[in-house]
């Protein structure tokens, strides 16, 4: 009996180093003597103890931050920009035979990409189109890391910070082309206005029973406004005939008599 003992102990120690469970989203590089020898996974892996040594890998999408990055851009603005890059692990093997530390040398490409990229494009592209900027950095780090076994699916930038005195500058700038366009507008409106204003008085010269009826409308406006005045309303007729006395008459030319 006690001699079988040592043996079980033996067997469960062979199977806990033989026997390995990865999961679904992990794969295991075997090394055999230390040369790659294959990728496994997922489910159960046997390993032959001693002999082979395994590494885990993960295959899910990493969330790289990258630190604030001081950057002059073509139009001479010092800024801060940061960032975020989502990659992930396609090839297990070159991740770990062609790069020390992946996770360190994407994260240091990321840096000197988004300092470069931001360097070469001016503040007013940098704000207005960052879906390019972000485009550009991922095609330049997935062309980088390809050789790593890794794949850069989405760079987006987080923040600018901008200086003082440029933020003062752009409220300025937004403030008055706020004042631009209200000035535009009202200036529209006042031009519709006054057209359709020569087009009612048009209207009215040619019909003047159109304008009696504005005369007893605008009569009832004020009635309904003031009550403590009294309005006494004057006949159209009569003020026609008063303007008509009032306005200075035209003077006929003179006809010579025939000789």
């Amino acid at each position: 009996m006690l001699t079988i003992a040592p043996i079980i102990v033996i067997i469960i120690l062979f199977l806990f180093a033989a026997l390995k469970v990865l999961n679904e989203y992990e794969r295991g590089v075997i090394f055999r003597l230390g040369r790659v020898i294959d990728t496994k996974g997922p489910g159960l892996i046997i390993l032959i103890p001693v002999v082979d040594r395994m590494m885990r890998m993960s295959l899910r999408i990493i969330t790289l931050d990258v630190p604030n990055q001081d950057v002059i851009t073509l139009d001479n603005v010092s800024i801060k920009v940061n960032a975020v890059v989502y990659y992930r692990v396609v090839d297990p093997q070159k991740a770990i035979l062609e790069v020390e530390d992946f996770h360190f040398a994407t994260s240091q490409l990321a840096q000197t990409t988004l300092r470069s990229v931001c360097g070469a494009a001016e503040l007013d592209e940098i704000l207005a189109h960052r879906d390019k900027i972000n485009t550009k950095i991922q095609t330049i780090l997935d062309e980088q890391t390809d050789a790593w076994g890794i794949k850069v699916t989405s760079v987006e930038l987080k923040y600018i910070d901008l200086p003082q005195e440029m933020q003062r500058a752009m409220a300025k700038q937004a403030e008055a082309e706020r004042e631009r366009r209200a000035k535009v507008i009202n200036a529209e409106g006042e031009f519709q206005a006054a057209d359709k204003l020569a087009k009612a008085a048009e209207i009215i010269s040619a019909n003047p029973q159109a304008l009696q009826l504005r005369y007893l409308q605008t009569m009832r406006e004020m009635a309904a406004e003031s009550h403590a005045t009294t309005i006494l309303p004057i006949p159209f007729d009569l003020m026609k005939l008063a303007t008509g006395i009032l306005s200075p008459k035209e003077e006929r030319p003179v006809q010579k008599a025939e000789e």
